[in-house]
């Protein structure tokens, strides 16, 4: 799949925009096409900012979180191999990708965005795996067996989605720069990891330590 698509999708929002292949430095060895930012040279005009601003193209950014669980499941792929894994909140795509390239059997990229999911399948292509998508929650395949979020606790509004997850499969990693305290003893605290945005946005120092959780029937 071209960046075509993707390119069509971030000039919604962009006019300018576009994007290019990236090695994320929290995951490096996953190639992704991402916003390039050698288009703002310059400004952003006024109508640029306020697109930007109401509809932002979360999927062409690859955040802290995705990146910290992506290499958790490179590194650790016992995690999820010969297992059916259905990233939530997918974005670019970068857990999803990670799960099949760990030897997950069945990976579900899910986003509400058609442009996320679209990236997820082009970022799939890009780096020689299969993901499959869904566009709804409620309409995920049955089977299962572990799921996966990286920043989905950004709107308070979403914190029940802790209680879902841990309640629909037997096992759930979530990783998650904005909560320090999930208040779920369910999920238990892995691995604080130090990781940015990329391309970098010049976040908040605290929005760029992620915490990764395990949640599941047997702690290992």
């Amino acid at each position: 799949m071209t960046p075509d698509l993707l390119n069509h999708h971030l000039q919604q929002t962009l006019s300018r925009g576009r994007v290019a292949v990236s090695h994320p430095a929290g995951c490096p060895s996953i190639p992704l096409y991402l916003f390039d930012p050698s288009v703002l040279e310059g400004p952003l005009s006024h109508d640029e900012a306020q697109a930007v601003v109401a509809e932002p193209a979360y999927w062409s950014f690859c955040w802290a979180s995705g990146q910290v669980l992506a290499q958790w499941l490179l590194d650790h792929p016992e995690t999820v191999a010969g297992r059916t894994v259905l990233d939530v909140g997918c974005g670019s795509g970068v857990v999803a990708v990670a799960a099949a390239l760990a030897g997950a059997k069945r990976v579900i990229a899910c986003d509400l965005d058609p442009a996320a999911l679209a990236a997820a399948r082009a970022n799939a292509a890009l780096n020689g795996v299969a993901v499959d998508t869904c566009d709804d929650w409620h309409r995920r395949p049955d089977g299962i067996d572990v799921i996966t979020a990286a920043d989905v606790l950004y709107d308070p509004d979403n914190r029940p989605l802790l209680g879902v997850f841990a309640e629909a499969a037997p096992e759930v990693w979530l990783a998650d720069s904005r909560v320090r305290d999930l208040g779920d003893a369910r999920y238990v605290h892995r691995v604080t990891v130090e990781a940015r945005t990329w391309p970098d946005l010049n976040e908040f120092e605290e929005f760029n330590r992620v915490r990764l959780y395990r949640a599941g029937n047997a702690l290992g």
